[in-house]
């Protein structure tokens, strides 16, 4: 990935949107450096398209400022910004030849012939589309379409690329395959993308920083890995990626790790390496991956050991999953690899697991998560 080294391409500085006294976007200060992809990740009201919109100069900030190349655009309307939009409709015009939708922003601006003859080429080229420049739109595939769209917004050369949700409408292996394709142009035509999803392997497979989003509020900011392995709570926990997630009560600390009780549990978890630890006596939750949570065998070498009845086996292909039953109320589920010939537990089968103090991690509490066990 490309890690962003260069300077702020554009940032937000605690801006604030609201429609008809509600806050759709809550003091968001965000800065995305110059060619990085960064995702904004979020459920559906979560404020994120809105962000983008402003961005974009699409919507006005009610308060903050969007600054883009360090110049305060906050009042800027979209077209005085040197920045493009792709929608979840791509828009292409159905009377033009591919040619033509992706040199219409030249033509606008009166760029001469010979010049938009090599611009078009150069970016077909980039596309992968450099035989087709005289296909008429109704005879694209509907990656080829989203390819002509991307190929349409970066003609012009924008500082910024912004992309509301343009792949949701496509079936899944066309999503994988326009995912790779995406990253490949980002990374090729060397710009700075800010892609809106609520597709956490959509933002996890093409992002260098993602943005999780929930009411408003940018909850988390970081690279991939970074929200992955280290949320900064219960919400961002469950939404990025598969987690089992326990209320417990914090015993205290001994040794490096902090005791927790989950109903007639006893359980380790590692001391954060960065923040305080919750006090003894307060309640948040434990998480433990999926994956991090071994079956069979390899779970009576670790510190935390645990049996429960299988109540779903679920095959995957490379991996299954099963959901253990371990008593008082409290369900926890393990993704371990398969290989052909191993034995594989079923519903009514009792199944060892384990953890190791480093495979989990306590977060405080989320006043929106009300059940205990698996979520």
């Amino acid at each position: 990935m490309s890690g962003g080294q260069g300077p702020i391409a554009i940032e937000t500085r605690d801006v604030i949107k609201r429609y008809a006294g509600n806050t759709a976007v809550n003091r968001v200060s965000l800065q995305v450096k110059r060619g990085e992809f960064v995702s904004l990740l979020g459920p559906s009201g979560c404020g994120k398209t809105t962000l983008l919109r402003m961005l974009g100069g699409l919507e006005q900030p009610d308060e903050g400022t969007v600054l883009l190349s360090g110049q305060d655009v906050s009042g800027i309307p979209a077209y005085g910004r040197n920045s493009n939009m792709i929608f979840q409709q791509l828009a292409l015009f159905p009377h033009m030849d591919v040619f033509n939708n992706i040199a219409y922003g030249l033509k606008v601006k009166k760029t001469p012939k010979a010049e938009i003859r090599k611009r078009v080429h150069d970016m077909l080229e980039l596309v992968q589309l450099g035989d087709y420049s005289k296909r008429a739109v109704s005879q694209l595939s509907g990656g080829q379409a989203q390819r002509v769209a991307i190929a349409r917004a970066l003609i012009n050369k924008p500082e910024v690329l912004l992309l509301d949700e343009p792949l949701s409408a496509l079936d899944m292996q066309l999503r994988l395959d326009m995912q790779r394709e995406l990253k490949r142009i980002q990374r090729d035509f060397g710009g700075t993308f800010i892609f809106v999803t609520h597709d956490q392997n959509e933002a996890m497979n093409m992002s260098d920083r993602i943005g999780v989003m929930r009411g408003g509020r940018l909850l988390q900011y970081g690279t991939p890995d970074e929200i992955y392995e280290q949320p900064v709570d219960s919400f961002v926990a469950k939404f990025i990626g598969d987690t089992n997630l326990l209320k417990v009560k914090v015993l205290g600390t001994e040794q490096g790790n902090v005791w927790v009780q989950a109903g007639g549990l006893k359980l380790a978890v590692r001391e954060p390496a960065t923040g305080p630890v919750l006090p003894a006596g307060s309640t948040g939750f434990l998480s433990v991956r999926y994956e991090y949570l071994r079956t069979g065998d390899a779970a009576k070498e670790c510190v935390n050991r645990l049996e429960g009845r299988v109540t779903d086996s679920v095959y995957g292909g490379a991996s299954i999953r099963y959901t253990l039953d371990l008593g008082g109320h409290i369900q926890l589920q393990a993704s371990s690899l398969f290989q052909r010939g191993e034995a594989r537990y079923m519903p009514g089968d009792t199944l060892a697991a384990g953890f190791n103090p480093e495979d989990g991690l306590l977060l405080p509490d989320d006043p929106s998560t009300d059940r205990e066990g698996a979520l």
